[in-house]
């Protein structure tokens, strides 16, 4: 359990390291986990990223990143100009800024799509494990794994809202991180209870309707009477 001001991506790799991932071969994460750093973590563990497709955050009017070609031989980027942006430094974030040459900005027709900089520079960043984040781009198009994405809403985010909803997670009852973790410990392990009992009574239903249909000996005295079971609002007719 960490603090509410993380950021989910700086709190996936100590949880990711718990995980059993013997039998995992794909792992779903929403965009609050697509970053270079997570997709690294995925793809080193032998397991592949089903992330979803997030729109860019350029401001209207400008360029895109996509406008901008990566040659990858010769390690520049191509403005939609054909200029190239120079690779300059690496800040301490891990990305690689390459800037284009201001002589040539200040000439060119599309310099207000490109950029407001008032040294006329542009300056584009590609963090050192950007390959990571392009693969998991591309696998996003394999049917295999927009399949298995589309299950995350039917599977995790329904345990989320039943939390929130159902469990009083919204908001924290208590103060202090010993008392919250009890508390969601004790909830979640419930939660977990419930999910097994009921996997296990739709196993008896299953069981038991075939033994009614198959007119076994020692449940013939039911199969000629209608059998009614009710949980809650359903109810089973054999």
């Amino acid at each position: 359990m960490v603090a509410g001001n993380v950021h989910d991506s700086q709190s996936f790799h100590q949880l990711y390291d718990k995980l059993d991932l013997k039998n995992t071969k794909i792992v779903a994460l929403d965009a609050g986990f697509k970053t270079p750093s997570v997709m690294r973590k995925i793809f080193m563990s032998g397991c592949l990223p089903a992330v979803p497709y997030t729109r860019p955050k350029t401001k209207d009017g400008f360029f895109r990143k996509s406008n901008y070609v990566y040659d990858e031989y010769f390690d520049c980027y191509l403005c939609p100009q054909n200029q190239i942006l120079k690779y300059t430094t690496t800040n301490r974030e891990g990305y690689r800024e390459y800037k284009s040459d201001p002589k040539i900005c200040s000439a060119c027709p599309y310099l207000s799509q490109c950029t407001l900089n008032k040294n006329q520079t542009k300056v584009i960043t590609r963090h050192l494990w950007s390959d990571f984040l392009e693969e998991a781009d591309h696998l996003r198009h394999i049917t295999l794994i927009r399949d298995t994405y589309k299950k995350r809403k039917e599977t995790i985010e329904r345990v989320f809202a039943d939390a929130k909803e159902r469990h009083c997670l919204r908001y924290t009852n208590y103060r202090g991180s010993p008392k919250v973790k009890f508390q969601v410990t004790l909830i979640f392990a419930c939660m977990n209870l419930k999910k097994m009992a009921m996997k296990k009574f739709k196993a008896f239903l299953f069981i038991l309707r075939f033994l009614l249909v198959s007119k076994l000996k020692p449940f013939s005295n039911l199969v000629e009477k209608d059998f009614v079971y009710s949980l809650g609002t359903c109810s089973y007719k054999f």
